[in-house]
């Protein structure tokens, strides 16, 4: 029998661009630690939450491939995460107003003997002037409350965006293109 194929993310934009592969999968919801370290480098952030991510799923299926992918936005080398409030949601759309930002993915998929491997990819994106209304009707429709950088591209906020450069589905949460080079180059799916 062919290992399983374990998604370890609540994240239904993660599931819904994981499902374009056409491979069957399950979910499984991952509890993990999301605190980064003071200092941390972006590209090593996302790849440390995607593995922690990885690790709290992992011992439940010691003989799947089990894929774990975090996304933080960073703007002038602030690392933006989840806001946790409509006034920190407030603070991050403006610092982002007519600006550009980098977002970062990080992907870890461990293998069905338990060692891990990941990796980081970036995409730019430069916004339009931003006015205080439409930052707040934006708040006010709940959209940027879980999403790294309070907002979410594939929403409302694609009426932000001026420019994107690199993977637009880094900025949604999974870069498809590369995890599935990788997922390849790793064995999946079996012959």
């Amino acid at each position: 029998m062919p290992p399983r194929f374990v998604l370890a993310s609540r994240s239904p934009r993660r599931r819904q661009i994981l499902e374009l592969a056409g491979w069957p999968f399950d979910v499984q919801e991952s509890h993990a630690d999301e605190t980064i370290p003071p200092g941390t480098p972006p590209d090593e952030a996302v790849q440390l939450l995607a593995r922690r991510k990885v690790e709290t799923v992992m011992s439940s299926f010691p003989d799947a491939y089990v894929l774990g992918a975090d996304t933080i936005v960073v703007c002038d080398g602030r690392l933006l995460g989840k806001p946790r409030t409509e006034e920190e949601a407030f603070a991050m759309l403006r610092q982002l107003s007519g600006r550009t930002h980098d977002v970062w993915t990080g992907v870890a998929i461990a293998l069905p003997q338990g060692s891990i491997t990941s990796f980081a990819e970036k995409t730019a994106v430069t916004f339009w002037e931003l006015d205080d209304e439409e930052i707040a009707a934006y708040i006010a429709t709940g959209e940027p409350m879980d999403k790294a950088g309070a907002y979410g591209i594939q929403g409302r906020a694609a009426l932000f965006v001026k420019r994107i450069e690199g993977d637009y589905l880094t900025v949604v949460g999974l870069p498809l293109s590369r995890t599935v080079r990788e997922l390849r180059r790793l064995g999946w799916p079996p012959a």
